[in-house]
């Protein structure tokens, strides 16, 4: 029996622009397809309905996944006034109605209460895992699970546009942010009902939508034989994280998986560049990159006068 086929040695980034009925599934498996990479993961879910940034991971870019999870978000929303549906976007079913239709004045007098953190309840159509299944399973087959609320980041609000059934907000947001309950409970503070009725995610991190490319751009690349064109360096997503060079010595050691010790000034200054910053629960305040010839080698933990290799990159 023939071995599968393991995929080309592609590493880094694309920053791919998601088309309208996509699932973010679907999306890593056609960019995959177009590189003919061999691994290959997102950056953060975006629901079929939305369109715009997701960035797709290729090869050696997948170890740096977890640190774009933390990257602030830019979405483009219309709020639909006067309906709300179990889905809170336009696929759901109307379970509620309401004739008032908010001013732009209105909107503005409200948009203060959703800055900053705040509590959110997240949609009972999510990808959320309650005792081991995920909410929209439980919500299709008929149950009603109850969602805890949670706190969230909105950096600011802006109004992009106000129509007579439907307001366009611009959202700088955090991790974890559901657009779609900010939709609700916009509407319920302003004696109304709301749904998203389009959405569009702009920015994540530093892959912006200015520098994105449709599905159809990267078939063209790949069909030129120039698919590469498309491609961002494995390091994109680590754009705020201390990068040291080390010599040819230190970065046959880091490879091999061992600790290299640094001198006390270097390793000071690396300290003082390092940011409080975590993944979760665990703390990566020292995690540093280390680069040989301007290639990527590992992702280090600076301690103790040492770098020690915590994800090692094959080249």
């Amino acid at each position: 029996m023939a071995r599968r086929r393991k995929g080309n040695p592609v590493h880094g980034w694309v920053n791919f622009d998601k088309p309208l009925g996509m699932t973010s599934t679907q999306a890593v498996g056609k960019v995959r397809w177009i590189f003919g990479a061999g691994k290959a993961g997102h950056g953060g879910t975006l629901d079929p309905l939305a369109t715009g940034i997701l960035p797709i991971a290729l090869g050696d870019a997948t170890k740096t996944m977890p640190y774009l999870v933390e990257a602030k978000k830019t979405y483009e929303v219309e709020i639909k006034w006067g309906e709300r549906t179990d889905t809170l976007d336009a696929e759901g079913e109307i379970i509620a109605v309401s004739d008032v239709r908010p001013s732009k004045q209105g909107i503005a007098d409200i948009l203060p209460e959703f800055i900053g953190e705040i509590s959110q309840i997240p949609p009972q159509y999510s990808a959320i895992k309650i005792d081991g299944k995920r909410a929209y399973d439980l919500a299709r087959a008929g149950d009603d699970p109850k969602m805890k609320p949670r706190l969230v980041q909105i950096d600011d609000l802006n109004i992009l546009a106000v129509h007579e059934m439907s307001a366009i907000l611009r959202v700088d947001c955090g991790k974890g942010t559901y657009i779609r309950s900010l939709a609700r409970d916009m509407a319920f503070a302003l004696g109304t009902e709301g749904s998203v009725k389009t959405l569009r995610r702009t920015g994540v991190g530093m892959f912006q939508q200015d520098t994105s490319f449709s599905l159809d751009a990267l078939e063209d690349l790949r069909h030129k034989a120039r698919a590469t064109d498309g491609l961002l360096p494995l390091a994109t997503a680590l754009d705020d994280i201390p990068v040291l060079a080390v010599n040819e010595n230190q970065q046959f050691s880091l490879k091999q998986g061992r600790a290299i010790v640094l001198h006390p000034s270097i390793f000071a200054s690396l300290k003082a560049a390092c940011r409080p910053r975590s993944l979760g629960d665990v703390d990566v305040s020292r995690i540093v990159l280390a680069k040989h010839e301007g290639v990527e080698i590992a992702l280090c933990e600076a301690r103790a006068g040492q770098l020690s290799p915590k994800r090692v990159f094959n080249l």
